[in-house]
């Protein structure tokens, strides 16, 4: 990993969504690491470096969330407002990716402080589509300056 591209954390439930996210992140153009985690819970410890994550090394904090608003034990929702009650994490562009279209859910988002809200596509090439956007808008090498992890 060099420098300038700092890792996302995706944090998703579904395995069949994320074996197919790690395709389009491949066919996107992504050079970045993906680590994933499978619920709210996890994208906190994940962040704090609590738990298994402790090791930076191993587990370095991300450049990118992109957060699924449903998953187990703690939801999107839950995270984006743990993170607004944090002003250490305010760097952290975090991106909700969901299958939700439903406007309330996007108003929730963008008021909790989602930096973006993009809907899962059906196909593959549409999600790579739309990967490929993510990529170019919040990953771009000259907008990519690692933000400092909040536990250093």
């Amino acid at each position: 990993m060099t420098g300038h591209q700092s890792p996302i954390l995706l944090a998703e439930d579904d395995k069949n969504d994320i074996f197919l996210m790690r395709r389009a992140f491949d066919s996107a153009g992504f050079h970045n690491p993906l680590f994933v985690v499978h619920n709210g819970q996890e994208v906190i410890d994940y962040l704090q470096g609590n738990g298994e994550f402790q090791n930076r090394k191993k587990f370095p904090f991300p450049g990118l969330l992109l957060l699924d608003l449903k998953m187990p034990l703690m939801g999107g929702f839950d995270v984006l407002e743990w993170l607004r009650q944090r002003p250490q994490f305010e760097r952290l562009p975090a991106i909700v990716l969901t299958s939700s279209r439903i406007d309330s859910d996007v108003g929730k988002s963008r008021a909790l402080g989602a930096h973006d809200y993009r809907v899962k596509p059906n196909g593959f090439e549409e999600l790579v589509r739309l990967l490929d956007e993510v990529r170019k808008s919040w990953v771009d090498p000259a907008k990519n300056a690692k933000p400092p992890d909040p536990a250093d």
